[in-house]
């Protein structure tokens, strides 16, 4: 395999933050730093009304649009995790004040900001290659939707693009670290999904370094396990639970509200005038209108960021301390909680046993036990979890463990596959990649 000169970047679009690195043909593969000195670019968006604006409506991304939401929470629409939906049938389009925007349109304008905050490293390129989960996130995930709505994407962002399974290319990255033959199980833990490659690394003189052997991947992660803290610390205080009067019958409050609530990619698109209104019918017949309001003020005060950094202060503690207090304090809600690292375990229990059989999975359609395995690879940030590891540690014992990249490994592997002149063969689809 040989470099290739040609403009050509690897880009890890993530459900929390999207990394690009640069394929460098001499070299290491050269991250990319935005015009604030940080390789990570918040996959998020943020929109204001404005006179000067195109269309009277003005949009930034990644830590831009973070500083925009703080300035004016109330009169922005911020908007994050939006990969979340890409295989999403029931999601068709976003509302933003009085417009609405498909998912490309979304894609389109987070490419955009991402580009003209990299001070021109992501203009013209020739190639593009993308990294993409092995298996979409939500319930029942539609793999041909996901495709085209990243077709219509990244369709104009280079000249070529090219998809590549997450996980592969970290284990193609961290081949280049290998001094021997390995049979590689990497895992890959993101924000909205948890991915699998077996990869057999030959010698470091070998032809072909690395043979995929198969994959697997399962629709939860990072958010899943935010959902769970948000589920039995917020939303008891936002009416869960609760019932409301219907002339003399009383009722459960329906549940789709509290679900969309603890989903980063809903909880935005929650305030448009039908789902204000019918909270509004909601809270005026609840048995607790305060627990009703409290979720209105949470929506109509855009305050899903801050709750989401309130949630993930805790994750953070919490994978490194054994308790830690949770704190919610804005617009009239008021939560405070202390939480030990054991009990968050027991709510994510289930969503861990789901990601250990589907590491089963990906040993099965490799043809492989964990015996064969020499060395565990873990990534992404929802790695850093303890239970998480646990799993792994466990299993394959601590010695066999490898970490490091957490947040950038995806992309660096990716702009080594991109500097090929065979790139296409790791693409998804290719023979070799399967």
């Amino acid at each position: 395999m040989t470099a290739t000169s040609r403009r050509a970047v690897g880009l890890d679009f993530g459900t929390t933050n999207t990394v690009a690195a640069l394929a460098d043909p001499t070299g290491e593969p050269m991250l990319v730093q935005m015009d604030n000195g940080d390789e990570l670019f918040r996959t998020a968006l943020c929109f204001w009304q404005g006179d000067d604006a195109r269309g009277g409506l003005a949009v930034e991304a990644g830590p831009a649009a973070i500083r925009e939401y703080l300035e004016l929470p109330s009169d922005s629409r911020f908007l994050q995790s939006f990969k979340s939906v890409a295989a999403n049938a029931s999601f068709d389009t976003a509302p933003v004040f009085d417009k609405r925007f498909r998912f490309d349109e979304l894609g389109k304008l987070f490419l955009e900001k991402l580009a003209s905050h990299a001070g021109g490293s992501l203009d013209r390129l020739d190639r593009a290659v993308v990294g993409r989960p092995v298996t979409w996130a939500g319930s029942r995930p539609e793999e041909a939707l996901a495709r085209a709505r990243y077709d219509a994407m990244f369709g104009s962002f280079a000249s070529e693009i090219l998809y590549v399974y997450e996980p592969l290319a970290a284990a193609y990255g961290h081949a280049s670290r290998l001094t021997k033959p390995a049979t590689l199980l990497v895992a890959d833990f993101g924000g909205g999904t948890s991915d699998f490659s077996v990869v057999q690394v030959a010698a470091p003189s070998a032809n072909q370094r690395c043979k995929p052997l198969g994959h697997a991947g399962i629709g939860l992660a990072g958010d899943r396990f935010d959902a769970r803290i948000v589920d039995k610390l917020v939303l008891p205080f936002l009416g869960k639970g609760g019932q409301y009067r219907s002339f003399d019958k009383l009722l459960d409050i329906p549940g789709g509200y509290f679900a969309d609530v603890a989903d980063w990619s809903k909880l935005a698109l929650m305030r448009n005038r039908r789902t204000m209104a019918e909270l509004d019918r909601l809270r005026r017949s609840a048995l607790d209108p305060d627990a009703i309001g409290r979720m209105i003020a949470l929506i109509e005060n855009e305050l899903g960021l801050l709750l989401y950094d309130a949630v993930n202060l805790l994750k953070r503690k919490l994978s490194t301390d054994e308790h830690a207090t949770f704190s919610f304090e804005h617009a009239d809600i008021a939560i405070e909680a202390d939480v030990t690292r054991g009990e968050f375990e027991r709510w994510i229990g289930d969503d861990l046993a789901r990601i250990a059989a589907t590491a089963d999975r990906a040993l099965a359609a490799a043809g492989v036990d964990e015996t064969a395995i020499d060395r565990v690879f873990l990534t992404g940030g929802t790695s850093l979890v303890p239970a998480v590891r646990a799993i792994f540690a466990d299993r394959f014992g601590i010695d066999r463990i490898d970490s490091g990249g957490e947040l950038t490994s995806i992309a660096s592997g990716l702009a080594q596959i991109a500097r090929l002149d065979d790139a296409s063969a790791w693409s998804v689809g290719a023979d070799s990649a399967l």
